[in-house]
């Protein structure tokens, strides 16, 4: 049996193929009557769209290509679940590609998504090199987010405010009483503002002769690593401020393997409010940077420029909140 075609659709339904059409493109001038017979005569039938002759015929193909930085990262989860709800809201549907695969193979996934044809781009994470974008941005609409790079005239970015999200996390430890604090740093523009956050606060507050900073890689055993140079430092700090939750997880695990009790012994704050730090058992302090709303408006931003590619670069930034658990308290010894 042949599949069902346009066609048959129009002629279940007593309409014009034209008029499925429209019912099929979303269209808001279709009677509910109208539209309603339609629909039912898609159920019966089974008919489903040919995606490859409506591309040709509309010239485009309804697809994002989104690139991450690494598919490991589980804070890029909630981002994508709010830029696929407004993608998806649009017609339009995600093409996943993973940085660090490309990586490793050598493929330019920037120009496999453009010989896709797909409509848009969206860049997540910071990565390796930001001026492989550079050529992609000018061949189609382009949007980084969760990142602050790269910084070109046609890409616009959408991220969380990650300067004032490190300056609410090391609040949050000053506050409690630490003095000795250090951060576990990362990589790129990001890992940049959360280290001038954390820098600027403890200046501040008088404290940047105690302020420690080592280098992280973003990763659970960068965050392992760095904790473990960290405590075995004299003064040993008594609370650390992770780059996000991911190396948190890896200073949480030497603390324990070096025999110290979180929070009593040493508190822990991370970045991003993903999956992890929610755990019962983990149940980590963190700076919560608005992920999924930072997808549907990088969606948003990316639908705006595929309808007007011309527009005036943004930079649009969420507002962080501190989300206080079970990793932080006050420094043992102090009464508070």
């Amino acid at each position: 049996m042949r599949p069902p075609t346009i066609r048959d659709v129009a002629a279940r339904a007593g309409v014009s193929k034209s008029l499925v059409s429209l019912v099929l493109r979303g269209s808001g001038s279709v009677r509910p009557e109208k539209r309603q017979a339609v629909l039912a005569a898609v159920e019966e039938l089974g008919y489903r769209p040919n995606a490859a002759a409506r591309s040709l015929s509309e010239r485009r193909t309804r697809t994002v290509g989104v690139l991450l930085n690494d598919m490991r990262n589980p804070w890029f989860v909630e981002l994508l679940d709010g830029l696929n709800s407004r993608l998806y809201d649009s017609g339009l549907h995600m093409l996943l590609a993973d940085g660090h695969l490309n990586r490793r193979l050598g493929e330019d996934l920037t120009r496999t998504f453009t010989e896709l044809r797909v409509d848009g781009l969206v860049a997540v994470g910071t990565l390796r090199d930001p001026r492989a974008l550079r050529v992609a941005a000018g061949r189609v609409p382009t949007v980084a987010a969760g990142t602050r790079e790269p910084e070109l005239p046609e890409v616009d970015v959408v991220a969380g405010d990650d300067e004032q999200g490190a300056r609410l996390a090391t609040e949050h430890l000053i506050s409690l009483g630490h003095r000795h604090i250090a951060h576990i740093a990362g990589r790129g523009a990001v890992g940049d503002l959360r280290r001038r956050g954390f820098e600027d606060t403890m200046r501040a507050h008088g404290l940047a002769g105690t302020a420690v900073v080592e280098q992280g890689d973003l990763t659970e055993e960068g965050g392992y690593r760095a904790t473990v140079r960290l405590l075995s430092r004299a003064p040993r700090p008594t609370a650390v401020f992770a780059v996000n939750d991911m190396a948190c997880v890896g200073a949480l695990s030497a603390a324990e393997e070096s025999g110290l009790r979180v929070p009593r012994d040493l508190s822990l704050a991370g970045y991003d409010n993903t999956y992890l730090s929610r755990l019962r058992h983990l149940w980590l302090t963190t700076v919560d940077n608005a992920s999924h709303d930072v997808g549907r408006r990088a969606a948003q931003r990316l639908l705006d420029r595929i309808d007007n590619p011309d527009l005036p670069r943004t930079v649009d930034l969420t507002s962080p909140v501190l989300e206080v658990r079970g990793t932080t308290a006050p420094p043992a010894g102090t009464g508070l």
